[in-house]
């Protein structure tokens, strides 16, 4: 059977945010109200993904819905059926109104005049209303004037990670994007603090996963971020890669009992030009 194009588009995109965050499918059915098999069904195009599950696995790649969710509602459009017009049933000539040559049919308009001033609404036929709908989805994907956007934004509310991947000891070590540890309403920030340059440190306290962690902004290649916690005898370190400039990265967690206080992290620049070691805490 051959997907049509707006549901293999939807079905692409879903499977390159899986890719990103790494999980499996059996993670996936973890970490969100669907299961395992419901998830291979949606990534492959095999049956539709309801929206929650879109809005799920953005919140777990950390990536702004609007475009997925505007893809969606095309392919919501035509596996439901509504992009698929009407049929207009076919008049027998007896059944056609006889018109006389002088007689000529009014163009139409789109607010044609009446008497009392009131105006005609104009009727959509089927087929009408899946363009517009087809049109209104697309224009999701356009950029959005600055004012809609922030009111767009504001209104957007980011869904949690249902499930982390770690808790407490089982997160020692382990990455927190990945572990759906820094999901919306699950983090505290702890401290914020601006090194060489440009380099930000913000130490964060997923609250679920009773760990903390450093992320790091600014940083240049060869840079080297280091978490030091009490009770824990060796620092969770970052060293900074070519390919991860101009993106946020994240140390590897630490697992902390709430209240816990007296943690450090530092940042030491590759070039030696820009400076030394710098410690904050």
């Amino acid at each position: 059977m051959t997907l049509p194009a707006e549901c293999g588009h939807l079905a692409a995109e879903l499977r390159r945010l899986r890719r990103r965050t790494g999980l499996s499918l059996a993670d996936l059915g973890r970490r969100t109200p669907y299961s395992k098999s419901s998830w291979e069904r949606y990534l492959n195009g095999k049956q539709p993904p309801p929206r929650g599950a879109v809005e799920a696995l953005c919140a777990i790649a950390r990536e702004h819905p609007g475009g997925l969710l505007a893809l969606w509602e095309l392919a919501d459009t035509v596996w439901s059926g509504r992009a698929v017009p009407a049929p207009v049933p076919e008049q027998r000539p007896e059944q056609r109104p006889e018109q006389r040559p002088e007689q000529h049919p009014e163009p139409a308009a789109e607010h044609a005049p009446v008497p009392g001033g009131r105006r005609r609404r104009v009727v959509l036929t089927a087929s009408g209303l899946g363009g517009l709908l087809i049109v209104a989805a697309v224009s999701l994907l356009l950029p959005w004037p600055s004012g809609q956007r922030h009111a767009d934004d504001a209104a957007t509310t980011e869904m949690p990670i249902r499930n982390p991947g770690c808790a407490a000891a089982t997160c020692a070590g382990q990455d927190p994007l990945r572990m759906g540890c820094g999901g919306a309403g699950m983090v505290t920030s702890l401290r914020t603090d601006t090194g060489p340059g440009s380099r930000q440190l913000e130490l964060r306290y997923g609250s679920l996963c009773q760990a903390v962690w450093v992320r790091a902004s600014g940083l240049q290649p060869g840079d080297r971020v280091e978490l030091f916690v009490p009770g824990v005898p060796e620092p969770q370190e970052l060293r900074m890669g070519a390919v991860d400039v101009g993106k946020y990265v994240a140390t590897p967690m630490a697992p902390v009992p709430q209240g816990t206080t007296g943690t450090r992290s530092c940042v030491t620049p590759g070039d030696p030009a820009d400076g030394d070691r710098v410690c904050f805490g």
